[in-house]
């Protein structure tokens, strides 16, 4: 069975009560169920994991490598725009990786217009809301179903 890693950076446990005109009302667990109910019914394993350091979600990316995880969605939030080392990380595992913000990162303020990750991602889904973790999970359904043809 197929292996999907759901990242969240820092802050993202907030959903649902953190700006909501900005994020939305959906809580992190609503999305986190969505995800593992959408995974699941397409025949995917989907793991989700947040947290508020730079260092643990270093230890996931790795373990990530061990656990031979077969692609993440990443949403790394405010680390975005400052985390070379999470970068690194994922290169160092060479894991595909979908990137996904909740808000339109180029329509808010201009340090946010720059991402670390964007360039080494297999694609970047910003400004669609929860929605753009849905369809970072159907592009990784689709491609992986297909045998990496698409």
């Amino acid at each position: 069975m197929k292996k999907i890693l759901v990242l969240h950076g820092p802050n993202l446990n907030l959903l649902g009560t953190r700006e909501p005109l900005i994020y939305g009302a959906m809580t992190l667990d609503e999305i986190n169920t969505l995800l593992i109910k959408e995974a699941q019914q397409a025949g995917f394993e989907l793991t989700c994991y947040q947290s508020n350091s730079e260092a643990d979600l270093i230890k996931a990316i790795h373990q990530a490598g061990i656990d031979k995880i077969n692609n993440i969605i990443f949403n790394p939030a405010g680390f975005t725009h400052t985390s070379v080392v999470l970068r690194d990380a994922l290169c160092a595992v060479a894991i595909p990786f979908i990137e996904v913000h909740i808000s339109n990162i180029y329509s808010r303020e201009p340090f946010r217009h720059h991402s670390y990750f964007s360039d080494i991602a297999t694609g970047t889904i910003s400004g669609l809301g929860a929605q753009g973790y849905l369809l970072a999970l159907t592009s990784i359904i689709e491609r992986e179903s297909n045998n990496g043809h698409s």
